[in-house]
């Protein structure tokens, strides 16, 4: 018995049916050319993961079903070809296998024109970024089918993402005939995801006896990012095969029968290094975004500091130079050298570059605002004008041009408040809304030992991320002014934000009981201003987002 099978590692688009199906089609040509008789597409490949509220919507529903017959009628004269296609069903549907009542989170086996199963995925993960028990009923029943032909057909035990976490359902596919586990997923990005799903699945495999096959989504879906990282497993646990992160593929596994066992034979990407994945989990994600929402291009405020540098180098690498502007806003208390360094790092990339002063309209709103500020000294107020002056010169040019304008806010900025409404928080899309500080320094050096997208060597100036942090609000400001020293804030929010530790428990670790009630006092009480800051990209295992739902008005404290 032999037979090939080939994972559509693809990128998808939510909501675009008719383009998802024709890559699926396109896909199992390719495959079928190939000599593979088994296609495996992602979770909910037919609209993409996550449709979210769509899938309240019957009529959205229903063009799902449209697009899987679709696929099925273009895929008919395939012999012996059988592709499995990731879809919701329900709201009256009528399937072969599931009744469809109510929704399911399901998938089709597709052969010869015909859909001869439909599973509906048993577990339903509702934690960090996922709810989908808001959207969909948990299934009850079991997907064993064959693929291949002749002699060379093999049964196979169909599983949906958080299915393969559980014992049961690959038991009970092993108990009804599987040979051989698919697992369909769609799970998201974070640092070092990708090895330890690897992990549980191994364990998954040892539990229950059976080789697998684990396709995975690549991509990004606003602040999702979806690596790839397709895989297989041995039936004793061991790598057989691992597809390309970060990279649409069709990824081949070859299955033979010996000595009465399966084996499992294809190519393995390397094991990469965290930072690769990081870096490269933000350009998909920026690409993604700017151009499945139709952005001409991105524009951003180049400050001189190592915030905004880190933005610009990976906007570069992923848009390329020609879709992205930059502009130097300086204030009066702009140093010299942001203005050299914002100048050198723009050249270095090749990206336009222009200056616009802030001077006038600062001496203008402080004119304006003279009589109601008599007596009182300067303060946030007058650094927070600045900061919204940029704000609305970049969402002008924005508004003018169409390009969306990327904001360059930390994720310690972020927990601590130490960012401006309507100022540096303004605009489209936060990229590095997830990433600490420390992470930004660490990931900027990275980038400058690195060339992965060929724009040239060292793009961030040295001297960007050497020099203090500042704000360059005020006359010989920076940073750590305002916040303790960045090693001792980023652990504080890795501990009490993304870890949910408690303050006793952090202070008991030799971290000063002042810094850790002032940090996670500034988490609680600058919810308000996350609430209105644009959407960025996740990559830890708890971002500010659909991960964090802490209420603004509470009166709750340790």
């Amino acid at each position: 018995m032999t037979l090939k099978i080939c994972v559509a590692q693809l990128d998808f688009v939510v909501g675009d049916l008719t383009g998802n199906a024709q890559k699926i089609i396109d896909a199992a040509h390719a495959a079928y050319r190939d000599g593979a008789r088994l296609l495996l597409t992602p979770e909910l490949s037919i609209c993409g993961y996550a449709a979210e509220d769509l899938f309240l919507r019957p009529v959205f529903i229903h063009a799902c079903d449209d697009a899987v017959k679709s696929v099925a009628h273009a895929l008919a004269g395939l012999k012996d070809m059988t592709v499995v296609v990731g879809h919701p069903v329900g709201g009256g549907t009528r399937t072969r296998s599931v009744s469809v009542q109510k929704r399911y989170n399901a998938a089709s086996v597709l052969r010869e024109g015909h859909i001869v199963q439909t599973y509906a995925k048993r577990e339903l993960p509702n934690y960090q970024v996922f709810d989908e028990r808001r959207y969909f009923a948990p299934g009850n029943g079991v997907c064993v089918f064959e693929a291949g032909e002749g002699e060379s057909r093999l049964r196979v035990g169909l599983l949906i993402c958080e299915d393969a976490w559980y014992e049961e359902p690959a038991r009970l596919a092993r108990q009804a005939g599987a040979q051989l586990l698919a697992v369909l997923n769609a799970s998201p990005f974070h640092v070092g995801k990708g090895y330890e799903r690897e992990q549980i699945m191994r364990e998954r495999v040892l539990a229950c006896g059976l080789p697998m096959v684990y396709a995975h989504l690549v991509g990004g879906q606003d602040e999702m990012v979806f690596e790839g990282h397709s895989f297989a497993l041995a039936a004793d646990g061991g790598l057989v095969g691992r597809a390309l992160s970060f990279r649409e593929q069709l990824f081949e596994v070859a299955v033979r029968e010996q000595a009465g066992a399966l084996q499992l034979t294809a190519d393995v990407a390397p094991v990469r290094e965290a930072d690769a994945d990081l870096w490269d989990a933000l350009v998909l994600g920026v690409r993604d975004y700017i151009g499945k929402n139709g952005f001409p291009g991105a524009i951003l405020g180049l400050s001189g500091g190592i915030d905004s540098a880190l933005v610009l180098a990976i906007a570069v690498d992923a848009l390329g130079a020609d879709k992205v502007r930059t502009v130097m806003m300086p204030s009066p208390y702009t140093a010299d050298i942001s203005w050299v360094d914002a100048r050198d790092m723009a050249s270095r990339l090749g990206v336009r570059y222009d200056e616009i002063s802030i001077v006038p309209q600062f001496e203008a709103f402080r004119t304006a605002l003279a009589s109601e500020f008599a007596g009182l000294a300067e303060d946030a107020t007058e650094e927070n004008i600045q900061a919204r002056i940029r704000g609305t010169l970049l969402m002008a040019l924005s508004n003018k041009f169409g390009s969306i304008v990327l904001t360059t806010g930390n994720k310690s900025e972020l927990a601590t408040g130490y960012c401006t409404l309507y100022g540096d928080m303004a605009g489209g899309f936060a990229v590095i809304k997830d990433l600490a500080k420390t992470t930004v320094y660490r990931l900027a050096h990275w980038r400058n030992r690195h060339d992965p997208y060929g724009t040239g060597a060292a793009p961030i100036p040295e001297r960007i991320i050497t020099r203090p942090p500042s704000a360059e609000l005020r006359p010989e400001q920076t940073d750590q002014d305002s916040l303790p020293p960045y090693d001792i804030l980023d652990t504080i929010i890795e501990r009490y934000m993304e870890n949910d530790e408690s303050i006793a428990s952090i202070v008991a670790s030799g971290i000063a009981a002042a810094d850790v009630e002032r940090v996670t006092r500034l988490i609680k009480i600058n919810e308000y201003k996350r609430r209105q800051a644009p959407i960025g990209i996740r990559v830890t295992h708890r971002s500010f987002g659909k991960d964090w739902r802490y209420p603004i008005t509470s009166k709750f404290r340790q």
